[in-house]
């Protein structure tokens, strides 16, 4: 269901190309285009940061305006890698349709994208700011 997982599997397994072999041995599963038009990805602004201390991971609570679709809480595994201040009022790309989801206590109501290579994890950012909301893809 996390297609940023997906293709973080795929690139740090050695995997250059897609072929039968790969989606079997690399966990790679192929989308359509329909698939992943399906996917609504946002620009969105992360305009509080929380840690989070009752969760089985490092993790932040995150409040992310998506302009016309408002602010989500989405609840991110990127507590080792930014400082809060890192985060605040930085600009991110969010999948904004996902079924909201229980992390422990909390709801998120999407996800944001992440690379991952080894040990080091990078988030997926605009290289200029753009308006919360703006379209992906």
């Amino acid at each position: 269901m996390y297609q940023s997982h997906i293709f973080i599997s795929y690139a740090t397994r050695g995997c250059s190309k897609i072929s039968a072999w790969h989606i079997r041995h690399c966990g790679v599963r192929v989308v359509s285009i329909n698939e992943f038009k399906a996917l609504d990805l946002r620009i969105g602004k992360i305009v509080e940061v929380e840690e989070l201390n009752d969760t089985r991971k490092p993790m932040y609570l995150l409040k992310v305006d998506l302009g016309e679709l408002g602010v989500k809480t989405i609840v991110a595994g990127v507590r080792n890698y930014y400082a809060k201040e890192e985060l605040l009022n930085s600009y991110i790309v969010v999948v904004a349709n996902l079924e909201p989801k229980k992390v422990g206590a909390y709801l998120s109501e999407g996800m944001l994208l992440a690379a991952q290579e080894g040990e080091n994890v990078r988030l997926v950012r605009p290289d200029k700011a753009l308006a919360p909301g703006s379209k992906v893809g």
